[in-house]
């Protein structure tokens, strides 16, 4: 028989076995592999979603003090620049020739009225300034927070409080509990 091929050896089927073992332990290995680096970069992506904690919401029943407080301003570029006696000053492009006003000290400020105290707004938002102490009145005008005011008296109720803006003769009624007293000094 010259045109049949040759029947394999022991040596050969033993070589061709042990290649497809290797093969498919291979194959096996790689799937696992795959299949633990997907699922490690998926629970890596959910955990640095969710890993971040949402802003705690602030409710008009909190507590003054859990309140949220305006954010301080900065200057641009995140540092302040400290000067010493001797070190010159340089003025950037940009300023104007106008000097800005400096907050003039009032030499005797106008004596309160009886029972009334000096505060200030501590609600964030700032606050509605309302005719009458009832929700349904009419607004007259706003008091930003952190704005100084005179506290004159409180409804009967404790539920609205009667102020004057400082520096001004306007008065209204605010909600009581957005106010807090400030140590006259």
């Amino acid at each position: 028989m010259t045109g049949s091929p040759s029947p394999l050896t022991l040596d050969n089927q033993v070589l061709i076995m042990f290649s497809g073992l290797t093969k498919f332990i291979l194959g096996f290995f790689l799937a696992i592999a795959v299949l633990i680096g997907g699922g490690a970069a998926i629970a890596l992506y959910f955990m640095n979603r969710t890993g971040i904690a949402p802003a705690k919401p602030i409710y008009s029943n909190d507590s003054p003090s859990v309140k949220a407080q305006a954010p301080k301003k900065t200057e641009p570029g995140g540092s302040k620049s400290a000067l010493t006696p001797g070190t010159p000053t340089q003025s950037s492009p940009s300023s104007t020739s106008t000097p800005t006003e400096s907050p003039k000290a009032t030499p005797s400020p106008k004596p309160l009225p009886s029972g009334a105290y000096r505060g200030r707004v501590s609600w964030a938002e700032g606050l509605s300034l309302r005719s009458q102490p009832n929700q349904e009145a009419e607004k007259i005008g706003g008091v930003p927070f952190n704005q100084k005011i005179i506290i004159l008296s409180e409804s009967e109720d404790k539920a609205w409080q009667k102020i004057r803006l400082e520096g001004s003769e306007q008065e209204g009624w605010v909600k009581a509990g957005n106010t807090e007293k400030v140590d006259e000094q």
